[in-house]
């Protein structure tokens, strides 16, 4: 019995073995995803604490500009034309140029603060304060000479008259831009995008008191709407700049330094190649409304484009803030010689986004006719805008995309190959192919967008993933390595 029990003992042992091991490996399996699910939860924490207030700043500076118009609109007509044109053409070329310009602190600071090289951030941030400032003095005619430039576009008089005078209001905001965009991501890139929100929430505040003052109160006209948000986008400048000197960054900002002038023409090189990248993407649906508006019996396409450019507006504040912290993450681990944290953070922040943008896509195709409410009771509009539904829902959806690759892209350095990936994408094919489709085929306005937008922004998109995919980022991060021995000197 006892013989027959040990038999039986041993036979089982090979049964005992293989169970235990079927155990540890579902042990293993199990931890693995925790491990993942922790590493996913660490990482968006550690995103989202630079993309939440990201967030609403842009949306508390671009809501400055909503309602400066929104006043405008009820001085009359005129002044809601010139307002609208001095905003939106004059002072969005100079904003995107300024933008991209400054995106270049992206990639210098955010691998300096990896690579805990703290004193050269505010020595980045005094340099790009200085090529910033003389782009600003380069672009200025753009504002002396706005009237006689509109005129010769073909404008009406009496709106290129006001037009003129609006823009000389406006050159204040114009050099606000050039301490605002540095300061900006001089906080994001250590992480201290909080002060950005409270700042922007205090700037709104006051925004919407002085409008009321100036516009309605002291009767000072569309001047004083121009007035208005110059004063307001000084406040976010001096609110920044004092939370910085002041104490709030004792690692990062040392004081002024001579060094800010020095290695100045390799910053012009660097800024100037995410200015382009930057520029070519924002203007390239300006181009799509240009393009419209020559269309025959164009005024309800252009109604209809313009809400659409409208949501598109507000649902990209979401994407440029991942574009922003996807930037910081990956220029912080690459920094920090990290490869594989860079390459973890860029998986994350992409499928964070393209899961925001899905929930949107969602929303368009279900509510887009009274979404579109908001902006117009017209039902020839409204029904005009229902037909570009599917396209509108595609862009967000290709928009929450790739805006987060351009930021890794960034925050690795790549801003002149990219510069030039935008040129061919969007310039060279989208254009191109959306005259095609909308005159050649027939296919009016929505011809025009699907055109631009698969061959553009899809084509964009698709490049930029496959970069991404095949990017070695232990190199990338040996790279980023040298790149900020060679910037920080003997620091």
């Amino acid at each position: 019995m006892s013989n027959s029990s040990c038999i039986v003992e041993e036979s089982n042992l090979p049964l005992l073995d293989h169970s235990c091991s079927i155990i540890q490996s579902e042990n293993v399996e199990e931890n693995q995803d925790q491990n993942l699910a922790w590493k996913v939860w660490i990482e968006s924490k550690k995103l989202w604490h630079i993309v939440g207030p990201a967030v609403f700043f842009r949306l508390t500076s671009y809501s400055m500009v909503v309602i400066t118009q929104a006043f405008a609109g009820h001085l009359g007509d005129l002044e809601l034309a010139a307002i609208s044109i001095a905003y939106n053409v004059i002072l969005g070329f100079d904003f995107g140029l300024l933008l991209g310009m400054a995106s270049a602190l992206e990639t210098l600071c955010g691998q300096a603060f990896g690579a805990r090289k703290y004193f050269m951030l505010g020595v980045y941030m005094q340099r790009s304060w200085i090529v910033l400032l003389i782009c600003c003095v380069l672009i200025l005619p753009l504002f002396i000479f706005a009237s006689s430039t509109l005129k010769f576009m073909g404008q009406p008089p009496k709106v290129a008259e006001l037009t003129g005078v609006v823009a000389i209001w406006i050159i204040p905001i114009h050099f606000s831009f050039a301490f605002v965009f540095p300061l900006q991501r001089f906080l994001q890139s250590q992480l201290k995008a909080g002060v950005l929100a409270w700042v922007g929430l205090i700037a709104l505040v006051l925004h919407v008191i002085v409008s009321w003052l100036f516009v309605f109160y002291f009767k000072l006209g569309v001047i004083g709407t121009a007035v208005t948000l110059s004063f307001s986008w000084w406040i976010l400048a001096f609110g920044l700049l004092a939370y910085t000197v002041c104490g709030g960054c004792p690692l990062t900002w040392t004081g002024f330094t001579i060094e800010a002038f020095s290695g100045l023409w390799e910053f012009v090189k660097l800024s100037a190649a995410s200015g382009v990248m930057l520029c070519l993407e924002n203007w390239y649906y300006r181009v799509l409304i240009l393009i419209t508006g020559n269309l025959q019996n164009a005024e309800i396409a252009l109604d209809a484009m313009s809400i659409c450019m409208s949501i598109t507006g507000w649902q990209m504040m979401i994407p440029l803030a991942f574009f922003a912290g996807v930037g910081v993450r990956v220029a912080n681990e690459l920094g920090a010689g990290n490869g594989r944290g860079a390459k973890f953070a860029t998986i994350v922040s992409v499928g964070t986004s393209a899961v925001i943008g899905f929930l949107f896509f969602l929303l368009i195709l279900i509510f887009n006719k009274k979404i579109a409410l908001l902006f117009s009771s017209s039902e020839l509009v409204l029904e005009a805008v229902d037909k570009l539904k599917l396209l509108l829902a595609f862009t967000i959806l290709l928009n929450s995309v790739q805006p987060v690759l351009s930021g890794v892209a960034v925050g690795s350095g790549w801003q002149s190959y990219v510069a030039y990936i935008n040129l061919v994408c969007y310039y060279l094919i989208g254009v191109p192919l959306g005259y095609l489709l909308g005159w050649g085929l027939h296919q009016g306005v929505v011809g025009i967008w699907a055109g631009m937008i698969s061959g553009g922004t899809a084509m964009q998109t698709l490049i930029l993933t496959i970069i991404i995919i095949r990017c070695d980022w232990e190199k990338e991060a040996m790279k980023a390595g040298l790149h900020v021995k060679k910037w920080a000197g003997k620091h």
